[in-house]
């Protein structure tokens, strides 16, 4: 990867019109998000099943707790409907799960779409080289923008839904 690879993506290099090489294209753009949505999708479903776990855990062990007799019982199982509670609570908020599944789906898009484009493969088989990485350009922007939507509608809409 080329040495830029650890600035931030708005630090990008100033091009001439229609100047980017597929080569570059793929190192400063494709590469760094195939591997952002990597790392965010690990991320986002190690939380989740963290948490998941946790709140199963704990929700099978306190009706087992509140028929054992002993001191501060109720104490105990009271903190740990209290940690249940938050943790369902906040994956309401922060959506672990859908964010995963987004972010994975995403990633192996991108993942897909290089490999067609290098191997002239899939929708990139009758395409000139230049027309090629047009549709390539087109393609990959397009799922990261899709993503983008797909994300911020998740975090919003589910955010905002009526309990019933």
């Amino acid at each position: 990867m080329s040495e830029n690879k650890n600035k931030h993506p708005a630090h990008q290099i100033l091009r001439e019109f229609g100047s980017i090489t597929p080569e570059e294209y793929i190192d400063e753009r494709l590469n760094h998000f195939r591997e952002w949505y990597d790392k965010e999708a690990s991320k986002a479903k190690r939380l989740y099943q963290w948490m998941k776990a946790i709140a199963v855990i704990g929700g099978a062990i306190v009706p087992v707790l509140i028929n054992l007799p002993f001191q501060y019982v109720d104490l105990i199982a009271t903190v740990i409907s209290l940690i249940v509670v938050i943790l369902v609570s906040l994956e309401s908020v922060f959506h672990y799960r859908e964010r995963w599944k987004n972010y994975r789906a995403t990633g192996q898009l991108l993942s897909k779409e290089y490999f067609n484009f290098v191997s002239a493969d899939g929708s990139y088989r009758d395409f000139e080289q230049k027309e090629a990485f047009v549709h390539f350009v087109n393609r990959v922007e397009g799922a990261i923008e899709s993503e983008n939507v797909s994300t911020l509608n998740i975090m919003t809409t589910l955010s905002n839904k009526p309990k019933s």
